[in-house]
């Protein structure tokens, strides 16, 4: 028997309000990826004394809000950068983010529960439904994957099987690998299949980690700077010459390498009148190709972009931002929140940036093609696999110094190095406040400048794979196999409840 089934429902939803929580130590920095596995094997048991779907939604909507919660604590963050206009509005945004994104798990705890059905068998139908709803999450309304189960695997050899299935088949797996082991393990029957699916998944997943490819250098070194801006500081007048010059002074030092990235929004001054900083920049380098940072205007419209500049100073490439934070650089009808004094975090206006026409590719010259991802373009495997031909290397220029110094800046380098496996390529990443890296095509990290350092790296540039099998399909097929999936299933609970 279930011995959870006597307990006043209250008490379940704190046990499930209370699991959520520690689900979320399976991320960075934390990385506890079996309290994530514990958790979700728990929480079936939970699920399964729901005596009708509605309160199935209510178990699923308390278990997700508690991950959420916890992994999303950082949100907090850029909320005390100017807390005076700003502060009181912190504990609303993650109450509502976390009970938000906790709606989509909360839709498939409901579509899965038939308290009449065969337990392993809802639980299995409920993997499939949260597969299916981390979907959701990902792709609706601009979509927002961050704490995405995948991520827990990220320091593991599980990671590896994200160039095969992407994060969420990744996310699917972990699923089906826990929650038919929580049942069977609740109902103390039925044990045989769960157990042997997530022994086989454990052993496939070694197995597909042996056989990656050994990663190659190119001997190119490229220099990533850090010029460790806080953010209250950045554009302050007495403060931005500083770190300006700080960035100079990195990128005039010797030897020298052969591409220098400077980090998102690197230069105290808009594209059209910058001319004066982007030749310091050019005499700094000293014939060296330069990435940086910078706002720009094209009329009444502004951007966060990303340029290229040549041994004197001329823009070359041009990317803009085109996967925009929402109420982090623009806020919904913009004009009209101004006037209520509600702007964008990160935007200077009420309508605040402008999105980009969409993925490209910018030339490194020897380097070969670099696809640019800026702040958290990086956590949407959607925005890399939209890429208009196949990148040679990943180059992500953020500013962490949003996320604060705890949580955030970790778990954005973790899906940074995500993005690295699911294409077989190489990462370089810039960020303002760190952490600066180079990251392998296998996700690992070489090369690093700690959160909250000045300085930079000399780090040299691995060469890509080969396309990976997920980087050619794509999320399509995985999404497809998990409808196919759950329409049987879902068949099944109908007729078990008819």
């Amino acid at each position: 028997m279930n011995p959870a089934q006597g307990w006043p429902f209250w008490l379940r939803l704190a046990c499930a309000a209370a699991l959520g929580v520690l689900g979320a130590f399976g991320l960075a920095p934390f990385g506890y990826w079996w309290a994530t596995l514990l958790a979700l094997i728990l929480i079936a048991p939970l699920f399964l004394t729901t005596e009708t779907r509605g309160r199935a939604a209510i178990m699923g909507w308390a278990f997700a809000t508690g991950y959420f919660a916890n992994a999303l604590g950082w949100i907090v963050e850029p909320f005390q950068v100017d807390a005076e206009r700003h502060a009181w509005m912190a504990p609303f945004a993650l109450i509502l983010m976390a009970g938000g994104l906790a709606l989509f798990w909360g839709l498939a705890f409901w579509g899965a529960r038939r308290p009449e059905g065969p337990p392993v068998r809802q639980a299995l139908l409920l993997a499939v439904s949260l597969g299916l709803a981390e979907f959701g999450r990902g792709y609706l309304m601009t979509g927002f994957p961050w704490a995405g189960i995948a991520q827990v695997w990220v320091d593991t050899p599980v990671a590896q099987m994200l160039s095969l299935v992407g994060p969420y088949g990744v996310g699917a797996l972990t699923f089906v690998a826990t929650l038919p082991l929580g049942a069977a393990l609740a109902e103390r029957r039925g044990l045989a299949a769960p157990i042997a699916t997530l022994i086989g998944l454990a052993a496939l997943s070694l197995a597909y980690a042996a056989t990656r490819p050994d990663v190659t250098q190119t001997g190119h070194i490229v220099r990533l700077i850090q010029p460790n801006a806080p953010q209250h500081q950045k554009w302050d007048p007495d403060y931005a010459p500083l770190f300006f010059a700080r960035q100079i002074e990195f990128t005039a030092a010797e030897p020298r390498p052969d591409l220098i990235v400077w980090p998102e929004t690197a230069v105290p001054a808009w594209l059209h009148n910058a001319q004066p900083y982007l030749s310091a920049i050019a005499d700094a380098a000293q014939g060296t190709p330069v990435f940086l940072g910078i706002q720009r205007a094209e009329g009444p419209r502004i951007y966060n972009s990303m340029i290229s500049l040549d041994a004197d100073g001329r823009q070359m490439g041009l990317y803009d931002k085109h996967h925009l934070a929402p109420f982090g650089e623009y806020v919904p009808f913009g004009d009209l929140m101004a006037r209520f004094g509600i702007h964008g975090l990160a935007a200077t206006t009420g309508n605040g940036f402008s999105a980009g026409p969409g993925a490209a590719l910018l030339d490194a010259g020897a380097l070969g093609k670099a696809l640019p991802l800026i702040c958290y373009e990086a956590v949407f495997t959607q925005d890399v696999l939209s890429a208009p031909g196949r990148a040679d290397f990943l180059m992500q220029i953020t500013n962490d110094a949003w996320f604060g110094t705890r949580s955030g800046p970790y778990q954005h380098l973790a899906q940074a190095r995500m993005r690295a496996i699911e294409q077989g390529l190489p990462m370089m990443r810039a960020a303002n406040t760190g952490v600066s890296a180079m990251i392998d095509p296998l996700g690992r990290i070489t090369d690093a400048l700690p959160l909250g350092q000045a300085g930079y790296i000399d780090a040299v540039m691995p060469h890509p794979q080969l396309p990976t099998i997920y980087s050619r399909i794509g999320d399509y097929p995985i999404l497809i196999l998990l409808f196919v999936s759950f329409l049987p299933l879902w068949q099944a609970a109908r007729r078990a409840a008819a």
